[in-house]
């Protein structure tokens, strides 16, 4: 029978945990840069599983005060239902905690998280368009009536920035703890300090961007005080990159923007489920999250 040994991931693991990444191209817009399995063993945990010496498989986490992220649970094919995806899962996620995940459409992911207290909320669905379209959506929405919740509250304060922090940063992040569940300020910070990341703060709403690869705009975490307030700064952040080939970001579907974005002619490309032990803990309805860092 197969030895299996599960493990915070240490220095000497990392090039079979990037192994495995690359089996499943999760580090294909990662590349040449601290990437988001970096992120998790600062922000959060990061486990290998190890099948007769070899890594197997990973799972990682980034926490956002008393919420865990399960950003990441891999196995090489090979050793799928060997029940080292169960064992990596029970050593990522500290008992008795608040859990969120995006699942896959595996019927085995979603049993496995159920047993971990999580439950399905809504479809997260990955959306993609191109510049010029997404600015005529901004064009139309600015000449619809108010629709998506009260007045906005005006800009977000809070103290001066630190030295040598992004500006805005810390506003950004006091809003992104009411909307996603819990502070993250510090991976937040070490997120818009890396190359081709901008933040955008647009009154009462906030957008990270990353160009990765020079031609496409990953968009999120973005949020705002209301529904229409997170639009805001989504259109905002998109318009300022003009030249770039694709817009992509993630929408949950009960997200009050998702139909005009659809009908705006953006594309679904893909879709995962938002899954949860506490569907009230993150503001699905004023919040686009990261695909890899929740």
């Amino acid at each position: 029978m197969a030895e299996s040994v599960v493990r915070v991931a240490a220095d000497a693991d990392m090039p079979g945990v990037r192994a495995v990444a690359a089996h499943y191209e999760l580090l294909d817009d990662w590349t040449g840069m601290p990437d988001f399995l970096d992120a998790e063993r600062a922000f959060g945990a990061l486990v290998a599983g190890e099948i007769d010496g070899r890594v197997a498989g990973f799972g990682g986490v980034l926490r956002r005060g008393q919420v865990v992220h399960l950003g990441d649970l891999f196995v090489l094919p090979e050793h799928q239902s060997s029940g080292i995806g169960r064992k990596i899962l029970d050593l990522v996620l500290p008992p008795g905690t608040q859990r969120v995940t995006f699942a896959s459409d595996d019927p085995r992911a979603l049993a496995l998280y159920i047993r971990q207290g999580m439950r399905p909320v809504c479809p997260l669905l990955y959306l993609t368009c191109s510049p010029a379209a997404s600015t005529r959506r901004r064009t139309a929405d600015r000449e619809k009536d108010p629709q998506d919740g009260p007045p906005a509250r005006g800009p977000v304060e809070g103290p001066r920035p630190e030295a040598g922090e992004p500006s805005g940063v810390r506003e950004a992040a006091m809003l992104d703890a009411r909307l996603s569940g819990g502070d993250r300020t510090t991976s937040l910070r070490w997120y818009a300090g890396l190359p081709g990341v901008t933040l955008h703060v647009t009154g009462a709403g906030y957008a990270f961007v990353r160009v990765t690869g020079g031609e496409d705009l990953e968009v999120g975490p973005v949020g705002g005080e209301t529904p229409q307030d997170c639009a805001d700064a989504l259109f905002a952040a998109v318009a300022a990159h003009p030249g770039v080939d694709e817009v992509q970001v993630a929408v949950p579907g009960v997200h009050p923007l998702l139909p005009r974005l659809v009908a705006g002619g953006w594309a679904i490309d893909d879709m995962d489920t938002f899954m949860t032990t506490d569907p009230g803990v993150v503001r699905l309805d004023r919040y686009l999250p990261h695909p890899d860092l929740g």
